[in-house]
């Protein structure tokens, strides 16, 4: 295979702007939005119907799927392929773990996990599935706290290592472009720069747009309440429609600077304004009963996780699986080709040990350090001091993380301050969101180039936040998120799809101490 596609790559099949890319996913998406801004109560019928078919007879698709994708990414830890260096054998990483950490973490889940840390415990804390007649208020915290963390947690980063692994081994190491396609050759050859890879392409691209219109979409509704919150700004679509304006002018102006510096400097930004917010609820907050809760819920969450990632529910009329778990994994699915191109774009040189390691653990340990200090402060309110919380979730949920502040009663200066600095992560994480995104799409329809034009990124950027604003303004937004989990379904397809080629290749890889044979056996 290794020699093939070098002779390929001197026949210049690689170069230049896709033109099927270009203009098939500018077509879609001006398609998509035309449909759902004209007939907003169909297509929200649509895909309600079609979200409502996956939840009730493939949940046990979308569970056993995302276990299996965890498992494998697990194995590979430990098998012989670990030591495989992502690029050449002695190529070092391009990016120090900080800043690489930083990276995934921002694009991956930042604005999604600050958005949801207070009101999914507070959910779950009312009504799940493993909350029984008797079930004390104190194991009702403790259930909820276990599967928000689930949610957030291991399995959904082994769909992302995978996807991302499968990008980077093929770029890196074997020549192809950084292209969703590419991880399709072992089964397909050069068929993939016909219909079927412009075909799996598309459907990234597809998912990628509307995914992170969803995101900045609630990114805008809660910055507007924390400037609600904070000055009186009257909360209303258009001052929503302005703030994605703003923010997408500024993530199209980051993106063009490159990954190097706009995208790598807001990341570090994120990150230092995050451990900033978490010092402010531990030293702030009820410090013991967070620090405890820490290492309660991280244990708890490790014994369970299994089981919890192997369960199906049995009784087709419940829907809390089908409205949380099945929408998070198919929300992860969706969100995969742009987290899985980013991840693999910011992680040439490491090993496959490394890459899975890093992309498994440290965002999981993180994002259970970060729900555990917001939603265990949130539930000590609830539970133990005035509380309020759940009513303010019941409410608004976009107001939960500023009422949570405002409940921790530390005074009018700290309670402004703290508010502030939410405010202004929630405007960082919604630019490396766009602009990581903008980045990914850019280069899918540039087959793969590290280095996009110009023009693409300016038009990308400021068309994902075109599709955030008339989706907002027609209403669909609701209706997006449910077409993005749908997505999902034939997305997922092309996962298995890389994931079957990725073991093939790696199959083909040298034992050490033995001849290089891949492509002398084709």
């Amino acid at each position: 295979m290794g020699n093939e596609i070098s002779r390929n790559n001197k026949k210049g099949i690689f170069a230049g702007v896709n033109p099927v890319m270009a203009t098939g996913s500018s077509f879609l998406i001006i398609l998509f939005v035309i449909y759902t801004t004209l007939a907003p109560e169909h297509a929200s019928g649509v895909y309600s119907a079609s979200k409502n078919y996956i939840a009730t007879n493939l949940a046990w698709y979308y569970v056993g799927l995302m276990s299996i994708f965890l498992f494998i990414s697990i194995y590979l830890v430990f098998s012989r392929y670990g030591s495989i260096r992502l690029g050449k054998d002695d190529e070092k990483p391009e990016f120090g773990f900080f800043s690489w950490f930083s990276m995934l973490f921002g694009a991956g889940i930042g604005i999604g996990i600050l958005f949801w840390s207070i009101a999914e415990p507070m959910y779950h804390l009312q009504s799940n599935p493993f909350i029984t007649e008797g079930t004390s208020s104190i194991d009702a915290a403790q259930i909820a706290m276990r599967l928000s963390i689930f949610h957030w947690g291991l399995h959904g980063w082994g769909l992302f290592a995978l996807c991302g692994l499968s990008l980077a081994y093929f770029s890196y190491r074997k020549g192809l472009p950084l292209s969703i396609r590419s991880g399709l050759y072992p089964l397909l050859g050069d068929k993939i720069y016909g219909p079927i890879g412009h075909a799996a392409d598309l459907l990234a691209v597809f998912g990628t747009v509307f995914g992170i219109a969803t995101s900045l979409g609630l990114g805008a509704q809660q910055m507007n309440a924390g400037l609600n919150y904070l000055f009186g700004i009257e909360i209303s679509t258009t001052v929503q429609v302005v703030l994605i304006v703003v923010i997408s002018m500024i993530a199209t102006f980051s993106v063009i600077t490159g990954v190097n510096k706009g995208i790598r400097i807001l990341s570090e930004l994120n990150m230092q304004l995050t451990v900033v917010m978490l010092a402010f609820f531990i030293i702030l907050g009820p410090t013991a009963y967070v620090i405890g809760s820490f290492f309660t819920n991280l244990g708890d969450y490790l014994l369970n996780f299994t089981s919890l990632g192997l369960w199906v529910d049995p009784d087709p009329e419940h829907t809390w699986q089908g409205s949380w778990t099945i929408f998070y994994w198919g929300w992860w699915i969706a969100w995969a080709p742009f987290c899985g191109i980013f991840i693999a774009r910011i992680s040439r040189g490491r090993t496959i040990r490394e890459f899975i390691l890093g992309v498994l653990l440290a965002p999981t340990l993180l994002a259970t350090f970060w729900i555990t200090i917001f939603g265990n402060t949130a539930m000590f309110i609830e539970l133990f001091g005035q509380g309020g919380v759940v009513d303010a979730v019941n409410s608004d949920l976009t107001l939960a993380l500023f009422k949570t502040i405002e409940f921790m009663d530390v005074g009018t200066v700290l309670t402004t301050i703290g508010a502030s600095i939410c405010t202004i992560m929630l405007v960082t994480y919604f630019v490396t969101s766009a602009d990581s995104a903008t980045l990914v799409i850019c280069t899918l329809v540039s087959m793969g180039s590290d280095n996009p034009p110009t023009r693409y990124r300016i038009f990308w950027g400021m068309a994902i936040g075109f599709v955030a604003a008339v989706l907002l303004l027609a209403g669909g937004l609701g209706a997006l998120q449910t077409a993005s989990i749908v997505a999902a379904l034939p997305y997922s397809f092309v996962v298995i799809a890389t994931v079957i080629g990725l073991y093939r290749a790696l199959r083909s890889e040298p034992l050490p101490g033995k001849p290089d044979v891949i492509g002398a056996t084709k």
